[in-house]
């Protein structure tokens, strides 16, 4: 049987988005790598123009490999200039890549949006500068933002740290964060080790909880027409096979 190939695009610094596309892909499918430049003490607009500035490129060589879909797998690369942006990403990927392609932010909007989402909490392991961005882009997508709330140990850990905190330390900060009236929680991040802890968040919380690496796998399964059986990592990755 012929499998499947998705090209992931990650920030150099990303250890963890590979490893949760490697932890849920089935047999038929292979995951396929492009690293785009990100340094750990790098923020700002500065930083992510810097790495956005390969994902043409990227593409290309991803191309190479033949791969059925490229996932571009940053959540602030994908919502730091707004609405609109995340629409044009895709269509440089799809451009360059020439198959269908998936980025995270506006994969976890559509992945928000499956559950009826109105009423949201954040959390993430961003500095106050990511933070202050999330609000307006999803604020922007239709969902009333009720907090965004930063992880200080992982904020201050730098753009690698952040891979290095454990997903039981995810867990607790997010459901101590998440507020009652929210429809649902959102574990922003690629590089969060939140794909681990969403089971036991959303046991606790008896609410959906979508994390960024969630999000785009679903994306990028869903692009190539992939439906495995996948149980424990959160209702949405169960919606796949139904």
């Amino acid at each position: 049987m012929l499998r499947k190939r998705i090209g992931v695009m990650v920030p150099s610094t990303n250890t963890t988005l590979e490893a949760d596309f490697q932890l849920i892909a089935p047999p038929t499918v292979t995951i396929h790598g492009q690293r785009l430049w990100l340094t750990n003490e790098a923020n700002g607009d500065a930083a992510y123009e810097r790495m956005n500035g390969e994902i043409e490129s990227g593409a290309r060589y991803l191309a190479t490999a033949r791969v059925d879909v490229v996932a571009y797998g940053c959540t602030t690369g994908s919502f730091y200039r707004g609405s609109g942006w995340d629409q044009e990403m895709l269509a440089i990927l799809r451009a360059a890549g020439g198959v269908p392609a998936v980025a995270t932010s506006p994969a976890v909007v559509e992945a928000l949006r499956t559950f009826g989402v109105r009423h949201l909490s954040v959390v993430t392991p961003y500095p106050e500068w990511n933070n202050r961005r999330l609000r307006p882009y999803f604020e922007g997508m239709g969902f009333e933002v009720l907090t965004v709330d930063g992880e200080p140990i992982a904020a201050a850990s730098g753009n690698q740290g952040i891979n290095d905190q454990e997903p039981e330390a995810v867990v607790e900060f997010a459901t101590r964060m998440c507020r009652p009236q929210a429809d649902a929680l959102l574990c922003s991040c690629t590089a969060w080790r939140a794909l681990e802890a969403v089971d036991p968040i959303e046991q606790k919380l008896g609410k959906p909880v979508v994390t960024s690496n969630q999000a785009t796998i679903w994306a990028a399964f869903r692009a190539i027409g992939v439906d495995p059986r996948i149980r424990g990592y959160g209702r949405l990755l169960e919606r796949l096979s139904g």
